[in-house]
């Protein structure tokens, strides 16, 4: 092929692909430009709607905020009359108050310049005493003759010289006083004594009572011309009062077993028939072995009962005469079995001796077995008894502490003293009921609370004792003894009481100051 052709071929080819090309290129751009405009319209018409529905809301929302504006100003508003109204009222409770204190304020000036007068007028009068009282004494000084350091001298001598004089009188008339008082104070004393076993149960406590067949024996137990009675009562120590009871006869002593070997020995008689001086004596002798054995068993089971050991034979028979001894109705063998196990219990609970402190409770009146036949308190007996049969040295000490005449020093000697109160003070124990027994600690207390002076009484130990804090501005040391006895006296003549009552003041001083 001839290349030329083949060369206008090939030219011709690209002239046709570039005049295609062209072509195409503008096809193409009238599409571009098309597709452009329709975009750019819907653009428009986006933004068109846009901007409406932004100029609807805008509208929406400035509504809202209006309403909104309106009503947070008719908040503010009322919110601003209350508080003028509250600043109002705060206003006029000021002028209120400052007026008040206006008047006030004036007042107190008034009294101020009142005040300052009188002061004024009572330092002029000071002023004026203190001037008279200085010519006072240089007139006085002038007269006597005195300085005024000298007739202080002088007045204290004369004092004293007078003091003196009127103690000497004094301790004359109160010796001449215990003289005349010393037969009533044996009196009263024996009268305490006595009351110790003849209180309110003596009638019960020191009589027993034997029955009779038949009022017939009655001849027979007095005898021809009163012989066998007179025997009885000789022999046994003990009155028969035979009265108008039918088909009974009272026997009376203070000691409970002699009392009880008589009422023995009479029940035999009775039962024997033959009642005559010799017969009389032969019965009593029976009797009198009964009971001293019935004493010894029954000392017996209470050493046994209370749990201990090694108590002296003599000890264990005053145990045994304690069966027939009563204390204000109760019976005193019960109390010290009581009073050992209630003691042995404390010293239990406080780790304390139990043995011994049951053997000190046990033994702690064993001195009311033999206070009808020996001089003393049943303490003192109790202790000298103990003693004597070497008994431990700590139960002696109780003995001697239950009732307070010694200081307790010792565990053992308060647990006793404690277990006695709990047995002995208890309601319902001895005999006296609940009400007259409150009723007597009332009047007790009543009675030393009426005297001048008298802060507080306490009445304790079951009403055998009463304390008494005075007021010691009141009542002297020495005026403490007269207050004593004057409550005393009161108490002996106002209240009705087994046994005796102890009486015990107590005055106490203090200074306090404060360091600032």
């Amino acid at each position: 092929m001839d290349p030329i052709l083949i060369a206008a071929i090939v030219a011709g080819g690209v002239i046709l692909f570039g005049v295609g090309f062209a072509l195409g290129s503008v096809y193409r751009r009238k599409v571009a430009e098309r597709t452009i405009g329709s975009a750019t319209d819907e653009a428009n018409r986006i933004v068109s709607q846009a901007i409406a529905q932004a100029e609807t809301k805008k509208k929406e929302a400035i509504i809202e905020a209006k309403d909104e504006i309106h009503k947070l100003r008719t908040e503010a508003d009322r919110e601003i009359r209350e508080r003028r109204t509250e600043i109002q009222r705060q206003e006029r409770r000021l002028i209120q108050k400052e007026e008040s204190l206006d008047k006030k304020l004036d007042a107190l000036e008034k009294k101020d310049e009142t005040l300052n007068k009188k002061l004024k007028t009572v330092d002029e009068r000071l002023e004026e005493l203190e001037t008279l009282k200085k010519s006072q004494y240089e007139m006085l000084e002038r007269i006597s003759g005195f300085s005024q350091e000298q007739a202080k001298e002088y007045l204290l001598k004369n004092l004293e010289d007078s003091l003196e004089h009127e103690k000497a009188v004094m301790l004359m008339e109160h010796k001449q006083k215990t003289l005349e008082e010393a037969e009533a104070m044996a009196r009263e004393i024996i009268s305490t004594a006595i009351q110790r076993c003849a209180a309110d149960h003596a009638a019960e406590a020191t009589v027993s009572v034997v029955a009779l067949p038949n009022d017939e024996m009655k001849g027979r137990i007095i005898g021809r011309e009163g012989r066998n009675i007179r025997a009885l009562e000789t022999t046994t120590g003990v009155d028969l009062i035979i009265d108008d009871t039918p088909e009974a006869i009272t026997l009376s002593s203070f000691d409970p077993v002699r009392r009880e070997i008589a009422r023995l020995t009479l029940e035999k008689l009775i039962a024997d028939g033959r009642i005559h001086p010799a017969r009389i004596e032969e019965m009593y002798d029976k009797a009198r072995r009964e009971v001293e054995a019935t004493i010894k068993q029954t000392g017996e089971r209470a050493v046994i009962e209370a749990g201990i050991n090694g108590v002296h034979p003599e000890i264990v028979k005053l145990l045994g005469r304690l069966k027939y001894r009563t204390s204000y109705g109760q019976n005193v063998l019960d109390h010290s079995l009581e009073v050992s196990h209630i003691a042995g219990l404390m010293a239990a609970e406080l780790g304390a001796d139990v043995k011994l402190a049951k053997r000190a409770g046990l033994l702690h009146d064993i001195g009311k077995a033999i206070d009808h036949e020996f001089d003393g308190s049943h303490v003192q007996l109790g202790a000298e008894f103990a003693k004597k049969y070497k008994e431990n040295d700590q139960v002696i000490h109780a003995i001697e502490a239950h009732h307070g005449d010694t200081e307790p020093k010792t565990v053992v000697a308060c647990l006793v003293q404690a277990a006695d109160a709990i047995s002995a003070a208890r309601p319902g124990a001895r005999r006296e009921n609940l009400e007259s027994y409150i009723k007597r600690l009332e009047k007790l207390e009543e009675i030393a609370t009426s005297f001048e002076g008298v802060e507080k009484s306490f009445a304790i130990q079951a009403g055998r004792e009463v304390r008494i804090i005075v007021n010691p501005e009141a009542v002297s040391d020495d005026k403490m003894i007269l207050v004593a006895r004057d409550i005393v006296k009161k108490i002996e003549d106002e209240l009705e009481y087994p046994g005796q009552i102890k009486v015990h003041i107590i005055r106490e001083s203090r200074a306090v100051e404060y360091a600032k």
